[in-house]
């Protein structure tokens, strides 16, 4: 099963169905920082509703097309992050991540994120990863910046979030970029 540790405090696990009940109560405690971004938020109203989607999850990863998995810091579950679908034709996929409120601050998606890109370009062999965020996500839109991702563009009116459009920015980081760990 795909887990693996960042750091002595940060670690990534594939989240299975016993995890749902963690899972529902970090998105619960975090329903108003998430809601600004992720149009999911309202979709889980408590743990069952988490039991249709950690199967696909875990499915993605067994097809070898991606995964979603838990981040712990410290041993608490803080966050996610996941790997949308993976072109093998051209080699590229893209990440997704949302941190809890009060661990943000510590680096947690940048090092998780690292750790990611060396096991994309360095086991999978990987060409290209994107990153998308909403242009007013200052939080998010850091962490490719940081990482030397580079701006490709904006995805005018790129997603619709409950009642308004959100602008998307487009990162991307190709492996021969990419200055490893």
């Amino acid at each position: 099963m795909f887990s693996f540790k960042v750091d002595k405090e940060i670690s990534i696990e594939l989240l299975q169905l016993h995890h749902k009940e963690e899972l529902f109560t970090l998105i619960d405690a975090n329903r108003e920082h998430l809601r600004k971004w992720l149009l999911w938020v309202d979709k889980r109203q408590s743990p069952v509703d988490l039991e249709p989607v950690i199967p696909i999850w875990l499915q993605n990863y067994a097809d070898n097309n991606g995964f979603d998995a838990g981040i712990r810091f410290n041993g608490k579950l803080v966050g996610m992050i996941g790997l949308h679908y993976i072109d093998w034709k051209n080699k590229s996929t893209s990440i997704g991540y949302f941190l809890s409120e009060d661990a943000q601050g510590h680096g947690i998606i940048t090092k998780s994120i690292t750790a990611i890109l060396e096991y994309l370009f360095t086991n999978l062999k990987l060409h290209r990863v994107e990153i998308q965020c909403a242009v007013n996500n200052h939080k998010s839109i850091a962490v490719p910046e940081r990482l030397g991702f580079v701006k490709e563009g904006i995805k005018r009116d790129g997603q619709l979030l409950y009642d308004r459009y959100e602008d998307l920015v487009t990162y991307s980081l190709l492996a021969d970029e990419w200055k490893g760990l």
